[in-house]
């Protein structure tokens, strides 16, 4: 057995940069910007911006607080930090975790894929000018076996990286983000110098205070924090279990969750911009707000379909396109490579070797990822399965805090000699009280939406993509799973104490 308890980031930059490479993916640049859009109001969408910036503090920070604690306590994977933690009958919770990210993994890499076809395509081929032209190159690449060809590429690269543990991984990351906040800095100079981009940032950031009043824009905005800043997914707690004792958990956090959170701000400022640039000399506010708001096949349409061709309309269009899928491959990937990590650590600390759980991980993604390579309405079904799965992940991840004690847990885990800043008992009612309230609610939510607007007539359907049934019995299986394997998954060396 490889002996890798004493692997650390070599720097605080180090581990920063990874942690946002986790955080900042697909979600910030191609889902904020649409999510934004269809929940402003009449003047704009700025109050949505202040219930979403709300939840950062009421959900993805504390979470965040949370996992850096857990890993860097177990320094082991998710199962393994889970059991050194509450114990090894409750291992499976965090087996449960890992389940969900890895499931996400299966078909991210498929996203990753699409964005580095993208990318190739934006640098040999001319850009698409209209709609049914955009429309064409989409469906064109997806009758092919093009999807599945990238979806091993992008694999076989994000195994390269894990394969060589994590000093491979902080180094990658050391490049990848740095040169992900130059693309999008370039690419925000030439959006808010186009004609009428001006438009489209005023409303980005004018509230339309009325819209507070709808529940659903709460609910939304708690829905993106959660997906786009990684908080509840077990990445971070995988990537703290390489933390140095000298990192302070609580300054660590509050840089995770406010460095993503700038990331999807400057996103959207960018995409605004392009689209109201670029559409304002033909389209009133309306009508471009209904382009932003476009989902498309899988909540593709406005990244993957209009882009390109509003690209094709702007003076030097080509090297904004190239710099705008550069942006998004480099942002999936980073995040690809920790999905990979989650899962590999999990098996090394069984026993075996990096290399062969390396190899057994990028296979069996390879493989499992197939299905929603090749057909999207099986992609769909397992963005809505796995994405609300995440909800469950964060009643878990509080749960274990509150099973060991949530004052124990701040001042012994994250308040220790090395922190330079004390965490308040601020986190201890948020932790307890409203994360669980939050997960509640939200869950509700989703299943509500399921059986009244997504499949009110098949929500009974294990079949159907987005009924009720299909998630729990998706649920159910992966919760048998890792309650069956959950004794062969804790590390052998561990001294249990239920």
């Amino acid at each position: 057995m490889t002996d890798t308890s004493k692997e650390r980031f070599s720097s605080k930059l180090g581990l920063i940069l990874s942690v946002l490479g986790i955080a900042i993916g697909t979600g910030n640049i191609w889902r904020f910007p649409r999510i934004a859009a269809q929940n402003g109001g009449e003047t704009g969408a700025g109050a949505f911006l202040v219930a979403w910036i709300s939840f950062l503090f009421l959900w993805s920070v504390p979470l965040i607080i949370a996992e850096y604690g857990i890993g860097r306590n177990g320094r082991k994977g998710i199962i393994g930090s889970f059991s050194e933690l509450i114990g090894k009958k409750k291992g499976w919770m965090g087996g449960f975790i890992g389940f969900v990210a890895t499931a996400i993994m299966f078909y991210y890499s498929v996203v990753a894929g699409w964005c580095l076809y993208y990318l190739a395509q934006s640098i040999g081929v001319p850009l698409p000018e209209t709609f049914s032209e955009a429309n064409a190159v989409w469906d064109g690449f997806h009758a092919t076996y093009f999807p599945v060809i990238m979806h091993a590429i992008i694999m076989l690269l994000g195994a390269f990286v894990v394969i060589r543990g994590i000093s491979s991984i902080e180094k990658v990351n050391k490049f990848l983000i740095p040169a992900l906040l130059l693309v999008l800095i370039v690419s925000l100079i030439k959006a808010v110098t186009m004609d009428g981009s001006i438009e489209g940032i005023k409303y980005l950031f004018t509230p339309d205070w009325s819209t507070l009043k709808q529940p659903e824009i709460w609910l939304e905005a708690l829905t993106q924090n959660a997906w786009d800043t990684g908080a509840a997914w077990g990445l971070i707690l995988t990537y703290a279990t390489y933390m140095r004792k000298s990192d302070d958990i609580t300054i660590s956090a509050f840089q995770t969750g406010i460095g993503n959170n700038m990331i999807s701000l400057l996103a959207a400022i960018i995409i605004f911009s392009t689209v109201f640039g670029t559409l304002g000399n033909s389209m009133n506010n309306g009508e471009i707000l209904d382009v932003m708001k476009t989902s498309g096949p899988a909540g593709t349409g406005l990244t993957f379909i209009w882009m390109p061709q509003l690209f094709s309309q702007m003076t030097g269009g080509g090297i904004f396109s190239i710099l705008f899928f550069l942006g998004l491959t480099f942002a999936a990937f980073s995040s690809l490579i920790s999905m990979i990590e989650l899962a590999v650590k999990v098996f090394v600390d069984t026993g075996m070797s990096r290399k062969k759980a390396t190899v057994f991980i990028a296979v069996a993604g390879f493989a499992f990822g197939i299905p929603s390579a090749m057909n999207l309405t099986f992609f769909a079904n397992q963005d809505f399965v796995w994405g609300v799965g995440l909800m469950v992940s964060g009643a878990f991840i509080s749960y274990a805090v509150i099973r060991y004690g949530t004052e124990k847990f701040r001042t012994e885990l994250v308040n220790t000699e090395e922190s330079k800043t004390d965490l308040g008992s601020w986190w201890e009612i948020i932790i307890k009280y409203i994360v669980p309230v939050e997960v509640i609610t939200l869950l509700a939510w989703w299943m509500y939406l399921s059986a009244s607007e997504y499949a009110p007539d098949t929500w009974y359907n294990p079949f159907s993509t987005y009924s009720v049934a299909t998630v729990l019995v998706q649920w159910a299986v992966a919760i048998f799973l890792v309650k069956f394997f959950n004794r062969k998954l804790i590390p052998k060396e561990l001294n249990y104490q239920d």
